[in-house]
């Protein structure tokens, strides 16, 4: 998925996106020879779902 994809599923701010990349918290990203980045769905899938908190009792 596109950076901007990815932005308005979260309805997220870039700064944002790039202050989780700079931390470690985004999800993995690779870059195309274009310079733009990507974030493959089954990563997107993996780390939202590590973002789970647990029901409560």
């Amino acid at each position: 998925m596109t950076l901007a994809e990815f932005l308005a599923e979260l309805d997220v701010p870039k700064s944002t996106f790039f202050r989780w990349k700079a931390i470690g918290e985004a999800p993995r990203t690779y870059k195309l020879p274009n310079g733009q980045l990507r974030i493959r769905r089954a990563d997107f899938n993996a780390w939202i779902a590590s973002r789970e908190e647990p029901q409560a009792a």
